[in-house]
């Protein structure tokens, strides 16, 4: 048992496995008192249980730590006040929020229903909302506390099949540049992590399937830094996230940082990095004429049309 963390309380959501499970143990071990929230559903979002948080809770106990269980959705807003009211009614306050949860409905754009998109948005982007709003005013009260988001590579770089994911993802790292500015002069910090890790939600035969068709195409996916997801653990995510939470990160604020196994990297904002300029408006054919050999040059299309298939126009 370390103490880097000794006194505070931590709340996790998606805690009752994969990466939130990582790191409510890793919190435990470091002397946090974790509130371990998992609404316990299956990959999709279906069919609650309090087992798995109740799991991983007994499993700190037995490691000498201290964690409360809460079976709870966070897609909606009374969800997410009871999480964190949990920590509040055990133990007086909340020091960390960590926001794991998640699910998936993977749909090519075409294929999407409007319920595979809301239940999506729902448990990420409003999930993440629902409990960092509950959390900020103790924090605000307190003059401290740390808030760790978790975006994707989907939201970040794009990945086929998961645009409500996606669009949730982005919309979280969004989200999180900005309250880290709404909030640091409260002495809260709050920063985004991007996993690639071997997980039920990224080992899922939809993903083997699509890594053949890529490798049949000769497609490399350099932005994810990674061939083998399988081979990445999800705690090795968990120092990341309680370093963040720790007197260490004090001054680490609004950023993203990129977990793959034992490599951790900042991602950059976007930024401008090749810009056109003349005196008066572009007309578009100078636009057409132009922006092929400078703004656009070297950059390739991720998804060119399949030769010879006139719907890839």
């Amino acid at each position: 048992m370390g103490d880097m963390l000794e006194g505070r309380v931590a709340v996790v959501t998606g805690a009752g496995r994969g990466i939130g499970r990582g790191i409510a143990i890793l919190m435990a071990s470091q002397g946090a008192k974790v509130v371990v929230a998992d609404y316990g559903v299956a990959g999709d979002g279906t069919a609650p249980s309090s087992e798995p948080a109740n799991e991983v809770v007994a499993e700190i106990a037995k490691a000498g730590g201290t964690a409360v269980a809460v079976a709870d959705t966070v897609a909606t807003m009374e969800g997410g006040r009871r999480i964190v009211q949990k920590a509040i009614d055990e133990w007086g306050r909340i020091d960390v929020l960590v926001t794991c949860a998640g699910i998936l409905r993977d749909r090519m754009i075409f294929n999407m229903s409007e319920e595979d998109w809301d239940a999506v948005l729902a448990t990420h982007l409003k999930g993440t909302f629902a409990c960092v709003r509950a959390a900020v005013g103790p924090m605000r009260e307190q003059g401290s506390g740390r808030i760790i988001t978790f975006t994707s590579g989907s939201g970040l770089f794009g990945n086929p099949g998961q645009s409500n994911y996606g669009a949730a993802k982005s919309a979280i790292a969004g989200f999180t540049k900005t309250i880290a500015r709404d909030l640091g002069k409260y002495g809260i910090t709050a920063n985004a992590i991007s996993p690639v890790a071997g997980t039920r939600m990224t080992l899922t035969d939809a993903y083997f399937k699509a890594r053949e068709v890529r490798k049949a195409q000769g497609i490399v996916r350099e932005e994810r830094g990674v061939a083998s997801i399988e081979n990445l653990s999800p705690d090795d995510v968990a120092p990341m996230a309680v370093f963040l939470a720790s007197d260490g990160a004090a001054n680490v604020n609004g950023q993203v940082f990129l977990c793959t196994g034992p490599s951790y990297a900042i991602v950059s904002y976007p930024r401008p990095v090749a810009t056109i300029f003349k005196e008066s408006r572009w007309t578009v054919d100078e636009l057409v004429e132009t922006v092929p050999d400078t703004i656009m040059a070297g950059v390739a299309n991720p998804a060119p049309p399949r030769a010879g298939d006139g719907k890839g126009a």
